[in-house]
């Protein structure tokens, strides 16, 4: 049999919505002029998909650990860990990681804003500067920038235990204390209570934060830790799958999954992992990578970013965009590639967050059965011949139409 054919999925993170009244009752995709995605979902074969499973609100991390065929029941240890390695932390054997956003809040420690106005660098480079060499409960504190309001909190120590409840409150309300979960985790509890204790009193009066302030920005004042974890042991890609594959992203978070699973991180110029990335240049690379690799894996963060702000029409024009990339790589794709368009998870402008709605999925390639559908949006991709499968699925599916699958029985 000669060799298999190439493999990508397209991830447009939080692409799905539901219905908004502003829109006539439509999706923001129903809305869109989007040809050359509508031209994948004609030309291709199209379902729903529940990435985790029915009504399961999924996280970005377990969502594409379960698109790459992995099980996030099994394998998931916190989004800690997987946004440590997306920005080059790579953890030791009894290390603890957190995802931390930085934050404003008064001086009594009620949250005003949860992204602080979406600060991002070089300001939050300059932030974590003030906290190099922090020491917390006898605890080496490792901190570093992600993507925007993003940051990661390594802790390293002697029994250090990553069952702690989460510092952010999710929500605007008071900074929570972290609390130990058994009795083995109170070092660790300790730990994070004095990191955000001390975050606080250092970036308050930052001149970063004083020029913010002046400026009429908020400031990124605290670092609040949540999603802890070690960092897991996860088969490789090349292993499970045979196949040398790339990953194509801007948010650390993905490339920290990429990383983990032993795909190589491709840095994007311009790929901020927000609405200003250069889609196009990212459709570019991802292309580049198919020349030399069996797999890419490529986020797109935009369609995610304008849904948590509520914003229908941003979100229309941003999937306008991200039709021209649809088009970079229906012009470029090489022969014979099985090319999978998704999102993540859904995120609906109504909710300003996940949800457990099915996302629309169009599987093409050259040998695809067409079903029919005309539109690459949510109701039109249910009734394609894919019907409903779940994230897990999706891996096996497109190893099979790439010609890789192993008959099962004689």
């Amino acid at each position: 049999m000669e060799a298999g054919k190439k493999i990508m999925i397209v991830v447009m993170d939080g692409l799905g919505d539901r219905a908004v009244k502003e829109l006539g009752y439509k999706t923001p995709l129903q809305v869109a002029k989007k040809p050359n995605l509508d031209w994948f979902a004609q030309n291709g074969t199209s379902g729903s998909m529940d990435v985790i499973g029915p009504g399961i609100r999924p996280g970005s991390d377990t969502s594409h650990l379960a698109l790459l065929g992995y099980d996030p029941y099994k394998v998931y240890t916190g989004r800690g860990p997987f946004e440590a390695a997306g920005v080059g932390l790579i953890g030791r054997k009894g290390d603890i990681a957190f995802r931390c956003n930085f934050a404003t809040v008064d001086q009594k420690m009620n949250v005003m804003d949860r992204r602080a106005g979406r600060i991002k660098e070089p300001d939050t480079t300059e932030l974590v500067k003030a906290l190099a060499g922090l020491k917390v409960a006898g605890t080496e504190a490792i901190v570093k920038d992600a993507t925007e309001h993003r940051a990661v909190l390594l802790l390293r120590g002697e029994d250090l235990d990553p069952h702690v409840t989460d510092a952010d409150p999710h929500a605007i309300a008071k900074v929570q204390l972290s609390r130990p979960l058994v009795p083995e985790a109170q070092r660790t509890a300790d730990a994070v209570n004095e990191f955000v204790k001390r975050s606080f009193e250092i970036l308050d009066a930052h001149p970063v934060n004083i020029r913010r302030r002046e400026q009429g920005l908020l400031p990124g004042n605290i670092l609040l830790p949540r999603g802890g974890g070690p960092f897991p042991d996860i088969e490789p890609f090349e292993k499970r799958y045979g196949m040398k594959g790339s990953c194509v992203a801007g948010v650390s978070l993905i490339k920290g999954i990429g990383r983990v699973v032993g795909l190589e991180i491709v840095d994007v110029p311009k790929g901020s992992g927000g609405t200003s990335t250069d889609m196009a240049a990212k459709a570019r690379i991802a292309l580049k990578e198919l020349e030399r690799k069996d797999f890419v894996l490529m986020n797109v963060k935009a369609s995610d970013v304008v849904s948590h702000d509520g914003d229908a029409r941003r979100k229309i024009e941003v999937i306008e965009r991200l039709d021209g990339m649809a088009k970079v790589l229906r012009e470029g794709l090489p022969e014979g590639t099985v090319i999978a368009f998704c999102a993540d998870h859904c995120t609906p402008v109504s909710r300003l967050d996940h949800s457990g709605d099915p996302v629309p999925l169009t599987i093409y390639s050259e040998t695809s059965i067409k079903d029919g559908v005309q539109s690459y949006d949510e109701v039109s991709c249910a009734k394609g011949a894919l019907g409903r499968i779940r994230g897990k699925d999706l891996m096996p599916i497109l190893y099979d139409r790439a010609d890789r699958s192993e008959k099962f029985g004689a």
